[in-house]
C-alpha cells in the first residue's frame, strides 16, 4: 500500500512515498482503507521534531483518519468489516499513520462515520472536535445560559468551540480577525463576535459582559493569549487552554479566584489508557452531526496524499480557514 513517510524531521522536509507493507490487525484493532485525512498542528510539530514525541527515521505521520474497515483483528465487536469509521487514531511514536492508503488501527478509539458528511468532512473532525469536547463540557463543564468567549473562532479548535458551546446551551461570543471570518463564526452559531484588531480585552469586556467578565474563556490560540483569556474570564469563572504558553503571568486567576483547566486530548495515544472514552465521545459527536447541530468547517484547498509536505506547509501559515483535510482515495 502507498504510504507517505517523513526521513528527516525538521520544518518543510519533505515527505517520500513508499509501498507500506500490509498487515493484520491485532486484538483490539482494525484495519482500515483511508480515504481522508485530517491534518492537525500536532502533525506540524512532530513533523518538526518539536517536544518528546519526535518520530523515528522513516515515519509514517497522520493522526485523523476516515475510510472503510477491510479487517478486524480479535476482540473488536463495534464495527465490521465494510463499515464506515473515523477517528484520531495514529501518527505517534508505535503508531501507525493516517498518511497512507492502509492503516492499523485501534478500534477502541473510533466511531462511525456520520452518514450525512463525506470522507473529507468527516476527517476535519477527530482531534479538533475531541479536544473542543474535553475543554468545554468535561473540563469547564459548560452550562445552559453560561456567556462563553471562544477565542480563534474559525480555527480548527475554535470553529468546534463554537458549536459545542452552543449545544450545551451556552451564549458564545468569538474573537476573529476580519470581518469575513465574523460572518463564518456567525454561521457557526456565534451570538457575537469581536474582531481583536478594533477592541482591546478590556474594551470588549466591558462592551459585551457590562464589566462582568465571562463563565468560561476557551482559548485556543495559546502562548501569552492565555493572559487575554484570564483578563476576559469573571470572577469564579473558567479558563480552559489548549496550548499553554511558556513564561504566562497567572496571577489574574487567583485574583479571580477561576480555574484554569489545560487540555491535551492526546493522553490516551500516548499512554493507551482510556482509549475507549475516545470512542464514545465520537459516538456523540456523530449524534451531533447527524442531528445538524455539528458540521466541520474544512478548508477549500485541495490536497493529495502526494502533496502532504505541500498541505501542512500550507496549514502551518496560518492562511487556512477551519480544517486542512488530504483526499486519500
Amino acid at each position: 500500500m502507498k504510504a507517505m513517510r517523513l526521513t528527516k524531521v525538521g520544518k518543510g522536509e519533505p515527505f517520500e512515498a513508499f509501498d507500506k507493507p500490509d498487515a493484520a490487525p491485532g486484538p483490539n484493532e482494525v484495519a482500515i482503507r483511508i480515504h481522508a485525512a485530517g491534518l492537525n498542528m500536532a502533525d506540524v510539530k512532530i513533523r518538526e521534531g518539536m517536544g518528546p514525541d519526535a518520530p523515528p527515521p522513516a515515519s509514517v505521520l497522520g493522526f485523523d483518519a476516515a475510510g472503510i474497515v477491510e479487517a478486524v483483528g480479535p476482540g473488536v465487536t463495534r464495527f465490521a468489516i465494510g463499515d464506515e469509521v473515523y477517528g484520531c487514531v495514529g501518527g505517534m511514536p508505535g503508531l501507525d499513520g493516517a498518511f497512507s492508503e492502509r492503516m492499523i488501527a485501534d478500534a477502541r478509539l473510533m466511531a462511525k462515520k456520520p452518514k450525512n458528511l463525506d470522507f473529507r468532512q468527516t476527517a476535519a473532525l477527530p482531534l479538533t472536535v475531541i479536544t473542543a469536547w474535553e475543554a468545554l463540557v468535561d473540563r469547564a463543564r459548560v452550562q445552559p445560559g453560561e456567556l462563553v468567549l471562544v477565542h480563534g473562532g474559525t480555527g480548527g479548535v475554535g470553529h468546534f468551540g463554537i458549536q459545542i458551546a452552543r449545544a450545551q446551551g451556552a451564549i458564545v461570543h468569538a474573537t476573529v480577525s476580519s470581518p469575513e471570518k465574523a460572518q463564518i463564526a456567525r454561521d457557526l452559531g456565534a451570538d457575537d463576535t469581536i474582531d481583536y484588531h478594533e477592541l482591546s480585552v478590556a474594551d470588549y469586556v466591558s462592551e459585551k459582559t457590562g464589566g462582568r467578565g465571562y463563565d468560561v474563556v476557551f482559548d485556543t490560540v495559546g502562548g501569552k493569549n492565555i493572559e487575554n483569556a484570564i483578563a476576559a474570564v469573571a470572577t469564579n469563572g473558567r479558563v480552559a487552554t489548549i496550548v499553554p504558553g511558556d513564561n504566562v503571568d497567572l496571577t489574574g486567576m487567583s485574583q479571580k479566584n477561576a480555574t484554569l483547566h489545560m487540555v491535551l486530548m492526546l493522553i490516551p495515544l500516548m499512554t493507551g489508557n482510556n482509549r475507549e472514552r475516545h470512542g464514545q465521545l465520537l459516538d456523540a459527536v456523530t449524534a451531533l452531526v447527524e442531528a445538524g447541530r455539528l458540521h466541520p468547517l474544512v478548508d477549500q484547498h485541495r490536497f493529495t496524499l502526494d502533496t502532504v509536505g505541500a498541505a501542512l506547509d500550507f496549514f502551518d501559515s496560518g492562511e487556512a480557514i477551519g480544517k486542512v483535510v488530504v483526499d486519500v482515495a
